[in-house]
């Protein structure tokens, strides 16, 4: 099986539903894909896609042209594509292309099948609000508008018309079916972990001086403002008052230079910005061994309908590696902490976190011994991406 398969992230992309489970996993059970989608400039060596051909423009210049120059190469990809080479023709999150590409299939009567891994223009939407006119009235209007017309096309047009659309999260689907669309055409594919690249076995906890003698909580991820962050710093201070030695080790960092110096604002403010490490962007395998030293993962995922329809990776990661987790209440990550009894799952507020994280610092040897196997089990069985793979290539082979 072969899929003409057009994506919104640029090349190389680093998304492992994109990268592990299309450029590695299912081509062992015979779907290839021909990845269509833009790099941009210092991106210009060997393409590497396992996957299949990686069909690729170079979208370099702002954000205007590389919508326009992603759209171009979009649509002329699916109008010169040979319908004898591709058994289906699949878009990814980007509900314009989808419609294009809908009509592509038609044409060339081959199946259409809709990827949606977050609610995109709601997303857009939220994203011109939260931005305003503080930046201008075009920065404002135009994913203002894009998220407008793109809810009425994939609502009305895209979703209803697809053969079988993959989503997010069991959440997202139900979602989908209180607008309507028909529950058996659609799979929810969660993110997973690539446990054969990790090998969580051989990764070793960091050598990281200021860990000696500390009991350290990690967090792997973004700082971006809707995570909430400084949330965590509250929460230490709480947790210091119970254990002096516990630490936070922040692992990622703030895209906006702004939001991180009002974060440091927001440490000091705590009374705990000397307890706090910050890494800054690391290679994944690096970030991984600061995980290994840790005694509890930190997953703050705050609600809301963008965020609940998503399945968070770090409590699969965490959880891997043998590291007992806290996380929010997001509905996937009630669903891993439930079913693998590794960690502690509450409303995403300070005292709740902190009592969380001492219920776990405080319990004895054996219990965090289990804790640890039963997560590292529940990853193996349900979110490793030889599974999920699996999963996945039964249901083309069924829906094609």
């Amino acid at each position: 099986m072969r899929l003409l398969y057009l994506i919104a992230e640029t090349w190389p992309t680093h998304r492992a539903d994109v990268a592990a489970l299309f450029g590695k996993y299912l081509p062992r059970h015979g779907i290839q894909s021909d990845l269509v989608t833009g790099r941009t400039s210092g991106h210009e060596g060997p393409i590497e896609w396992g996957g299949g051909e990686a069909i690729l423009c170079n979208i370099s210049g702002g954000q205007t042209k590389k919508h326009i120059k992603t759209l171009l190469h979009g649509i002329r990809q699916l109008f010169v594509a040979d319908c004898k080479r591709y058994d289906a023709i699949q878009v990814r999150d980007m509900p314009f292309l989808g419609l294009l590409g809908l009509i592509a299939a038609r044409l060339k009567g081959l199946p259409f099948i809709y990827w949606m891994s977050y609610p995109i223009s709601e997303g857009q939407i939220a994203y011109a609000w939260e931005r305003g006119l503080s930046q201008g009235m075009m920065k404002f209007f135009f994913p203002w508008v894009r998220g407008h017309v793109g809810r009425v096309l994939l609502y009305r047009v895209v979703l209803p018309s697809a053969e079988h659309i993959f989503v997010q999260s069991a959440h997202m689907k139900q979602r989908m079916v209180e607008r309507g669309i028909p529950a058996d055409r659609m799979t929810p594919v969660p993110m997973g972990v690539d446990l054969e690249a990790m090998q969580p076995v051989k990764v070793d906890p960091v050598f990281d001086p200021r860990l000696k003698g500390r009991r350290a909580l990690v967090y792997l991820g973004t700082m971006i403002s809707t995570r909430r962050i400084e949330i965590l710093f509250d929460m230490l201070a709480r947790v210091r008052e119970e254990v002096p030695s516990a630490l936070l080790v922040l692992v990622g960092d703030a895209e906006d230079v702004r939001h991180k110096r009002w974060l440091l604002q927001q440490a000091e403010s705590a009374g705990v910005a000397e307890h706090v490490i910050w890494t800054g962007w690391l290679p994944m395998s690096e970030g991984w061994r600061y995980v290994r030293a840790a005694e509890v993962g930190l997953s703050p995922v705050p609600r809301g309908p963008l965020l609940d329809v998503g399945t968070p990776t770090k409590v699969s990661e965490y959880l891997a590696l043998g590291v007992p987790v806290v996380c929010s209440d997001n509905p996937d990550q009630q669903y891993l902490v439930s079913v693998s009894e590794s960690g502690k799952c509450v409303p995403y507020r300070a005292e709740l976190f902190a009592s969380a994280v001492l219920q776990i610092l405080f319990l004895d040897k054996e219990s965090k011994i289990l804790m640890a196997e039963r997560g590292a089990e529940t990853v193996r069985v349900q979110r490793d991406y030889s599974v999920i793979a699996a999963a996945v290539s039964s249901v083309y082979f069924k829906e094609l």
